[in-house]
C-alpha cells in the first residue's frame, strides 16, 4: 500500500472519530454521551496507533475502558466508587512512562486524568466544564503535533458542541443528575 493511501486511510479513521464525538455532546443523556465517546475513542486510539503516537493511543484505550465502566455505573454500585478516578489517573501515569516520546506525551495524560475527574461526577455540567478547560485543549495541541487532522477538527467541534449544548439545555439544567452533590 502506498504512503498516500495509508495516510488517507489513517486520516479517514480520525474523521469518523470526529463524527462520534460531535454527536456525543448533542445528547442530554450521560449514558449515550459515554457510548458515543467510546466509539470515537476507539477510532482515535486506532488512528494514533497507526501514526505511532503511542501516548495518545494508550490513553484513548484507557478512556474506552473508563467509559464502559461509566456507562454501567447505574447498574453497579461499585462503579460509582470515587476511587476509580484515582486508579485511572495512576494507570494513565504508567502509560505515560512506557510511551514517553517527549513533553507532548503529557497532554493525553492530562486529558485522561481531567476527564476522569469530571466524568466520575455523573454531572453533565462538570463533565462539559472539564472538557472545555482541560481535555479538549490538551488533545487539540497533541493532535496538532501528532499530525491528526481528525483530532484537531474533533477538538474544535467538541469545544463548539459543548458551547452549543450549554445554550441548548442551559447551564443549570445540566447539573441536575449528579450523585456527587
Amino acid at each position: 500500500m502506498s504512503t498516500l493511501y495509508f495516510t488517507i486511510i489513517v486520516q479517514a479513521i480520525g474523521l469518523l472519530g470526529v463524527v462520534c464525538f460531535i454527536f456525543s455532546f448533542q445528547i442530554k443523556s450521560n449514558k449515550a454521551l459515554f457510548l458515543f465517546q467510546m466509539a470515537g475513542s476507539a477510532l482515535f486510539c486506532f488512528q494514533y496507533l497507526l501514526m505511532g503516537a503511542l501516548s495518545g493511543c494508550g490513553n484513548y484505550l484507557l478512556a474506552i475502558i473508563r467509559n464502559i465502566m461509566l456507562a454501567k455505573m447505574d447498574k453497579y454500585e461499585v462503579l460509582r466508587w470515587k476511587g476509580w478516578k484515582y486508579i485511572f489517573s495512576v494507570i494513565s501515569l504508567v502509560i505515560l512512562v512506557f510511551t514517553w516520546q517527549g513533553p507532548l506525551s503529557l497532554l493525553p495524560t492530562i486529558a485522561l486524568i481531567a476527564g476522569s475527574f469530571g466524568l466520575w461526577t455523573d454531572n453533565a455540567q462538570k463533565i462539559r466544564l472539564c472538557n472545555l478547560v482541560a481535555v479538549s485543549p490538551a488533545y487539540l495541541i497533541y493532535g496538532i503535533f501528532a499530525g491528526s487532522i481528525g483530532a484537531v477538527l474533533n477538538e474544535i467541534f467538541v469545544l463548539s458542541s459543548i458551547i452549543i449544548s450549554i445554550f441548548r439545555y442551559g447551564w443549570k439544567a445540566m447539573g441536575d443528575n449528579s450523585f456527587d452533590k
